[in-house]
């Protein structure tokens, strides 16, 4: 789901970054029009993911701006995504995050001035360090949803359940 709603999106490319399971992911991922990472450091948590995926695009000049999503939030789509990059052309302002459950944060996008502050992220250490760190440069949506993830199985059975 989050690469279709990529794909369906204004982004492009569409990056995917794969860590511990690459080998299962892979082969139902690859025959879409993405491009694929291997992180290789995926054990060390979401910051080595964020680091391979901009570093892979940090020295294309021709990409300003990177939009970072978890496949875990099932409500990203496209209309949330071209969201962000439409208010980020109305703003002007270096970060657009998206707001849910009292919070800021992913989807969001990050313009090309702070790809070296997303390079310096350690651990389980995510975007939203970034996010937090530049207040005044930081434009929103609603996102709802975005609050809703799944990341083991009682979430998927509760998001079925709710649906």
């Amino acid at each position: 789901m989050a690469i279709e709603s990529g794909l369906k999106s204004k982004c492009n490319p569409v990056i995917v970054v794969l860590g511990a399971n690459a080998d299962k992911v892979e082969p139902g991922i690859k025959s879409n029009d993405i491009q694929i990472i291997h992180n290789p450091d995926w054990a060390e948590g979401m910051a080595s993911s964020i680091r391979a995926g901009i570093n892979y695009i940090k020295d294309n000049n021709t990409i300003t701006e990177a939009m970072i999503m978890l496949c875990d939030q099932p409500f990203v789509n496209r209309a949330i995504i071209d969201s962000l990059l439409y208010k980020q052309q109305q703003t002007g302002t270096n970060i657009v995050a998206c707001t849910y459950k009292d919070t800021v944060g992913v989807p969001a996008l990050f313009k090309r001035s702070l790809f070296a502050d997303l390079l310096l992220l350690q651990g389980q250490e995510g975007a939203k360090k970034v996010i937090n760190n530049h207040p005044d440069d930081m434009a929103t949506i609603p996102f709802e949803k975005g609050g809703i993830d799944v990341d083991n199985i009682a979430d998927y059975e509760e998001l079925l359940r709710n649906s």
